[in-house]
């Protein structure tokens, strides 16, 4: 079948409801309609591909309901069972509305709503009796697969996408077409996505990605693993057991050695004897302090974490948009990081901070509750010294005597944690370190507070970008002392030295996250060869904005392109598409080298031309078989057979290609005596 042919026919299957040339009544009931097991088996794998894509973000009792229906609906087509009776649906929908309610909380929402539709998508299948019900089918096929982009954007979401659309257009195929082969069904499909390629191209081109995207769902409840604004035993050591990409960065120069590799996040200031959390900050446009000393250029492209911190080196500098500073050197946006989103910082990590600092924020640094820890509050006593300095070593020095251990599973501590830690159990993690070693600081008058963040991460040797896990998800602290401010002080790396410098499998020997373990090394070079094509897509496509357009017009020698002018150049380019197809479909339709039978029809003909008995233009192919009849009899039968053969699919709609290629191979092989 002829493309163009091909796109009428979908176009009424859809909007028409016609299918393999059955025709539904204008007014009235819609006309029954009996699938062929193959038309029915694939509009199932287009739903199954469409619904497989969804699943990493559905609850386990949506994968389990949906693939019941897609069962269920399977049997019935094998059996030759009937539809079951439409009674039958009410209560399922129902009974999934008040499921969604019930385990998310909520009903509106991208993932309630999308839950909802993939329910419902299965429903349809299995009702399936008419067309009308056809056609829902196939819109809600393409509705989840352009819906799937709301929840992910990553090139795998887009790789299975783009999988279900080609299955769902070889749908459509099947059902305009129902003597077309499989083979036939995905090449036509492929064509048609094809053609829809310069028309995606011009659009994306001239109508860059939206922040915050304009469908403006509500935001979903569901958490997204990383750090947050608060802390207590336990938080980061959890951290650690995820292998998910926090963050990748790519330098402009020199990289800053693996110790000075601390990427911060949110800083603690108040502690409830228990958990460490934000103090709320005015927000400002610059930082508070004039950068100086070794400069580090380079560029973050961080996952979403719903939070609103962003996490940079030490001490970052320079006009970003939408992002504010606060009094503790924090970076924050004023939204939280709903979407993957990419930034560029000079950070400074010489620049001496917070020496004019406020009396506001060195008395929030010595804030602690007025009981608890009795034991922590009189070694801070002992241990302290006559100036600042002197006590910070030797608290250090404590801890580096202490025998502490290192370890992702420390023992629960319940009331009185620092007592517990410091005297007691002795194990722990970085955030146990990092909040004992403040609170000493602070019992002993000296300003303090908790810093969290990350430290370290991987360098990718196809990239030479550096990947950070929530694996190297870290708390250290930093100290004031007067005359110069603000001084990081890490107490894990006292204890584990080799967590600073090689990262955490190089500080622990027990249990590690899967990807970290020495004996997948190959796996990790698989990741690291999919994240570089990972990163290339996040950053040409998904980080595609206005500011990037704008930079990739100017390129072109094109400023201030205006939505007026995008939207005009953007219908002109469409106009010009849509006739460039069409001249092509009439120049193929003229052209019988594009049609295979008449194309093994022509080269026949030629067969005969040096006998002297080629076809003439007014000759039909009975009366052309005649004539080579009355002219060879040796050979009457072999062409007689040919010319009607030729006739019964010429005049037959659609013909099978199986048909045309065996008639194509008869003539290739005709032995004339």
């Amino acid at each position: 079948m002829k493309v163009q042919e091909l796109n009428v026919r979908l176009f009424s299957v859809l909007f028409r409801g016609r299918s393999g040339g059955s025709d539904s009544p204008k007014r009235g009931k819609p006309v029954e309609v009996s699938l062929r097991r193959d038309q029915a088996v694939w509009l199932l794998a287009a739903a199954a591909l469409t619904l497989t894509a969804h699943l990493p973000k559905f609850p386990a009792w949506v994968t389990m309901f949906c693939a019941t229906l897609l069962i269920w609906r399977g049997w019935l087509l094998w059996h030759g069972k009937a539809a079951p009776p439409r009674w039958v649906l009410p209560p399922l929908v129902l009974g999934v509305a008040a499921c969604i309610r019930l385990d998310l909380g909520q009903f509106f929402g991208k993932t309630p709503g999308l839950i909802f539709l993939a329910t419902l998508l299965c429903l349809k299948l299995l009702e399936t009796r008419n067309m009308r019900d056809i056609r829902v089918v196939v819109l809600l096929c393409f509705f989840l697969q352009f819906g799937l982009f709301f929840n992910n954007q990553s090139l795998p979401a887009a790789a299975t996408a783009l999988v279900a659309l080609l299955a769902t257009l070889g749908s459509q195929v099947a059902l305009a077409d129902s003597s077309s082969n499989s083979r036939e069904r995905l090449k036509l499909g492929a064509i048609l996505l094809a053609q829809g390629m310069p028309f995606m191209l011009v659009l994306f081109v001239l109508f860059p990605r939206a922040i915050p995207p304009l469908w403006g769902v509500p935001a979903d409840t569901a958490a997204i693993s990383g750090l947050s604004d608060s802390m207590s035993p336990g938080t980061i050591s959890e951290m650690i057991l995820s292998d998910d990409l926090a963050f990748i960065v790519e330098f402009d120069g020199s990289r800053p050695a693996p110790a000075d590799r601390y990427w911060r996040g949110p800083v603690l200031n108040r502690f409830d004897g228990r958990t460490w959390r934000m103090a709320a900050h005015l927000p400002e446009d610059r930082p508070a302090y004039t950068p100086s000393g070794r400069r580090f250029d380079y560029r973050i492209m961080l996952e979403p974490h719903q939070q609103h911190w962003l996490p940079a080196l030490d001490y970052p500098a320079g006009s970003v948009e939408e992002v504010y500073f606060t009094r503790d050197f924090q970076v924050l946006t004023r939204q939280p990081v709903g979407n993957r989103m990419q930034f560029a910082f000079s950070s400074f990590p010489d620049t001496a901070v917070g020496l004019n600092e406020t009396p506001s924020m060195l008395n929030l640094s010595l804030l602690l509750p007025a009981h608890g820890n009795p034991r922590a509050r009189a070694l801070a006593a002992e241990l302290k010294a006559k100036t600042p300095q002197q006590t910070v070593s030797q608290i250090l020095g404590w801890f580096l005597e202490g025998h502490f251990t290192y370890t992702l599973q420390p023992p629960t501590l319940k009331e009185d944690s620092i007592d517990l830690f410091l005297f007691e159990t002795r194990s722990g993690f970085c955030e146990h370190f990092a909040g004992s070693f403040v609170f000493l600081a602070r019992a002993a008058d000296v300003p303090a507070r908790v810093v969290t963040g990350y430290q370290g991460g991987r360098i990718n040797p196809i990239t030479k970008s550096i990947s950070v896990r929530q694996s190297d998800a870290h708390a250290w602290a930093e100290v004031w002392y007067a005359g110069h401010g603000w001084v990081r002080v890490d107490p894990t790396a006292l204890v584990a030295p080799m967590r600073i410098d090689y990262g955490l499998e190089g500080a622990l020997e027990g249990k590690l996250p899967f990807m970290l373990r020495p004996e997948y090394s190959w796996l990790r070079q698989l990741r690291d060869g999919w994240e570089a094509a990972a990163m290339q897509w996040n950053r040409h496509i998904i980080a595609y904005d206005g500011r990037r357009q704008h930079d990739l017009l100017k390129a072109l020698g094109l400023n201030d392109v205006s939505p007026s002018t995008a939207f005009g150049a953007a219908s002109i380019a469409i106009a010009l598409l849509m006739a460039a197809f069409y001249g092509l479909a009439q120049f193929r339709r003229n052209d019988d080298r594009f049609d295979p039978l008449d194309h093994a029809w022509v080269r026949f003909s030629a067969r005969l031309i040096p006998f002297g008995l080629a076809r003439m233009s007014n000759e039909g192919p009975i009366d052309y078989a005649r004539r080579l009849a009355a002219a060879r009899p040796a050979d009457a039968s072999a062409l007689t057979l040919i010319c009607t053969q030729y006739a019964r699919l010429r005049y037959r709609s659609p013909p099978l290609r199986t048909e045309i290629n065996a008639l194509a191979r008869t003539i290739d092989t005709l032995k004339l005596h």
